[in-house]
């Protein structure tokens, strides 16, 4: 009833507004690409500008009608699964590069904006974005604030978190707020740290501040064989303490390449796992650091080595790379995508660990990963049709989650935690840390409206008091926050 009430004002308050309530109109908002779990929304209202976000979002707030915020809904944690008796509030259409200033070198843009739009703005300005997910010829912006998105280039220029310089955000009664400075210095608490990568709990953003980076005078790239995972891994430890810092590190196994290969045809040789390593700044710097980098990777085991400068090249192989996830729909009808980390000095232990659950379960993982920085993205591969297929992968799904906290790491590294994840929260922190968050969370969202049921693994509503506490909780005035 509420959401019919809430429809109804939207159609007095913004006429002409874009409302989809038909089934058929609202099966492809029932998952995000973590297509495992499913939810109908009530309705789908399609934003045309930030005053729409600004009425929508008091009014859910008005009538107590759970809303969630989405994009293109890339998220491969059922981050932006719908709720069951609420509304998504698409973003799409806010899509725009408002401004770029060469001089400050920075974008302003709005949370529907395409990331890969972002650098092809900049780029007449000698300029780019750096934050890379695979997804970034459709991922937006406000995705890859929700989740701090990193990409293949995370290792040397960081996550999102270190491109957001502000944003203007929506909280979840209505209130506008402004978070950071637009520059790279702030005063205060960080409430724009906390923000991002708060998976859309605390509000929805409808302008952001990113900051660009110059184009890099040289650009080179290594492609490189090696005969077993745990060898890549041993040469990416290796390269990195050596004092090398590649803008990027990648591993593939030999699933992910015959998946890249036969979806992308990239032309990569034939390996047990291979090894992407880029390199990017001044020309000079590059030439000497990429010759050290054969050099370890040689010593390393390599069994096969190629080096190119040439832009089609490098596309070519970032191509095969960037469609891998995609790609393992050719080996398998059925995979479910994980996306935990690792401490880089144990990761040819975690990969030899992997094989062997991968052997014990008798079922096929495909390895593709950020390997700079530890971020596994291992694939377990299953058919469905084939009787108690899923739970044994869910199983290996977990396993390879609980080897990466027992290694020091962590359950995400830039899918988020969503749905999916939730459960394994409490083996990584106790239940004050996850009181404590929820606290927060509560002082952002007393009321549970905006994206519930997503992080925790038992979300409580904000009028129950977390953990051991009595009385209200001290984060209940949120305009005090600001």
């Amino acid at each position: 009833m509420a959401v019919a009430e809430l429809l109804a004002e939207i159609d007095r308050r913004r006429p002409g507004a874009q409302v989809l309530t038909e089934p058929a109109q609202l099966a492809p908002y029932e998952s995000d690409a973590l297509t495992a779990f499913r939810a109908r929304p009530e309705a789908v209202v399609l934003a045309r500008d930030r005053d729409d976000v600004i009425e929508l979002v008091r009014l859910c707030h008005a009538l107590d009608v759970p809303f969630v915020a989405r994009g293109s809904g890339t998220s491969l944690s059922g981050g932006s699964l719908p709720i069951d008796g609420g509304i998504v509030i698409a973003l799409n259409q806010l899509n725009r590069v408002l401004r770029i200033d060469p001089d400050e070198r920075i974008a302003v843009v709005q949370p529907g904006t395409i990331n890969a739009h972002v650098s092809a703005a900049a780029a007449e300005h000698g300029l780019f974005y750096a934050p890379d997910p695979s997804s970034q010829q459709i991922c937006t912006i406000g995705g890859n604030i929700a989740f701090n998105s990193g990409g293949a280039h995370c290792l040397k220029h960081g996550m999102t978190s270190n491109h957001v310089l502000g944003a203007e955000v929506v909280l979840t009664d209505g209130t506008v707020v402004r978070l950071g400075s637009g520059g790279l210095e702030n005063t205060g608490p960080d409430w724009l740290g906390l923000f991002v990568g708060s998976e859309g709990l605390f509000g929805i953003a409808t302008e952001v501040t990113l900051r660009l980076m110059p184009m890099p005078e040289s650009i080179s790239t290594l492609l490189a064989a090696f005969p077993s995972l745990e060898a890549a891994g041993d040469a990416v430890a290796a390269i990195l303490s050596a004092g090398i810092l590649p803008v990027a590190i990648e591993i593939m196994d030999a699933l992910a390449i015959q998946a890249a290969e036969s979806a992308v045809h990239p032309g990569y040789p034939q390996a047990d796992a291979l090894l992407i390593v880029e390199l990017d700044g001044e020309r000079d710097v590059v030439a000497a650091d990429f010759e050290r980098t054969q050099r370890v990777i040689r010593e390393a085991g390599a069994t096969e080595i190629r080096a190119t400068e040439d832009p089609d090249e490098r596309a070519t192989i970032w191509k095969g790379r960037k469609s891998a996830f995609s790609a393992v729909g050719w080996l398998s009808p059925d995979y479910l995508v994980q996306d935990g980390c690792v401490p880089r000095t144990r990761l040819g232990e975690a990969l030899a660990a992997i094989e062997r659950m991968s052997a014990e379960a008798g079922l096929r993982v495909a390895n593709v990963f950020h390997a700079g920085d530890g971020n596994l993205h291992p694939l377990v591969l299953f058919d469905d049709a084939e009787e108690g297929a899923e739970k044994r992968a869910e199983e290996v799904s977990g396993a390879i989650l609980d080897l990466c906290i027992e290694h020091g790491g962590s359950i995400t590294g830039e899918h988020g935690v969503g749905v999916d994840k939730s459960r394994y929260m409490p083996r990584m922190f106790t239940d004050t840390d996850l009181d404590t968050m929820q606290m927060v969370r509560c002082g952002f969202d007393p009321g549970g409206l905006c994206n519930p049921g997503k992080v925790f693994p038992t979300p409580r509503l904000c009028g129950e008091v977390p953990g051991v506490r009595r009385g209200p909780h001290p984060f209940e005035g949120k305009a005090d926050l600001f």
